[in-house]
């Protein structure tokens, strides 16, 4: 990461598809919108995650990226929980909040998956705003991921679980680009909440997975496995 002298300079990373400039909040380096993975429509849509395209010049990378299509929460469930919907086809991206910006700063690293049940929910959520993690001194990560029928439908022609398998390509991109944001890719933890946790759970059991995190929070919420018969009534 390159910056100038002081939080009056946008902090700028280098990240293995371009570089990023974010910007300075309370003292704290934040970038958001990162894109981790190409946008999941088009010939994407039910397939993996891909690689993003590469960009040249400087990434602006101060506002939310687009969420994952999915329902509003009803009238009495948003007048207790906000859940930001940001239109837009990128909507596989990530939020980085770090206190010491440098590929020699070596910091613990956090990656946030967000609840929400699987169909609901995003890295835009506000009470997830990274700052204190970072002002303790760890990078924070959180995700975006596909939800709903576009991550967690089973359909006979497409790979099952492309949500979790967006997790893992963030997880991926962490361990590639992370350094650049002044974390350690050797030090990193995953942490979700209800449906996050339950993610969590999956990810420490897939092969997929291993090596890219080395510890796990799970928050209210524990992995289960949904027949076929129920997958597809969900999808219906």
């Amino acid at each position: 990461m390159t910056q100038g002298s002081g939080p009056s300079s946008a902090p700028v990373a280098v990240t293995p598809y371009g570089r990023v400039a974010g910007r300075w909040e309370d003292r704290i380096a934040v970038f958001r919108g990162i894109p981790y993975a190409a946008p999941p429509f088009g010939p994407h849509r039910f397939r993996p995650p891909a690689p993003p395209r590469p960009w040249q010049g400087v990434r602006p990378a101060v506002e939310f990226g687009p969420t994952a299509p999915k329902p509003p929460y009803s009238d009495a469930f948003s007048r207790f929980l906000s859940d930001p919907s940001i239109p837009g086809d990128d909507c596989l991206n990530l939020n980085v909040w770090t206190p010491e910006p440098g590929p020699g700063a070596r910091l613990p690293v956090m990656v946030w998956l967000h609840g929400g049940a699987l169909t609901r929910g995003s890295s835009a959520v506000p009470v997830y705003d990274g700052r204190g993690f970072a002002r303790d001194g760890v990078v924070l990560v959180s995700v975006n991921y596909r939800l709903g029928v576009e991550g967690y439908g089973l359909f006979p022609d497409a790979p099952a679980n492309l949500g979790l398998r967006d997790q893992i390509a963030a997880l991926e991109w962490v361990r590639d680009a992370v350094a650049g944001f002044g974390g350690d890719p050797d030090n990193v933890t995953v942490a979700g909440q209800s449906a996050g946790a339950v993610s969590v759970g999956a990810l420490l059991a897939s092969p997929r997975a291993r090596g890219l995190f080395r510890r796990a929070v799970l928050q209210s919420g524990a992995p289960e496995v949904t027949g076929r018969d129920k997958a597809r009534r969900m999808v219906r």
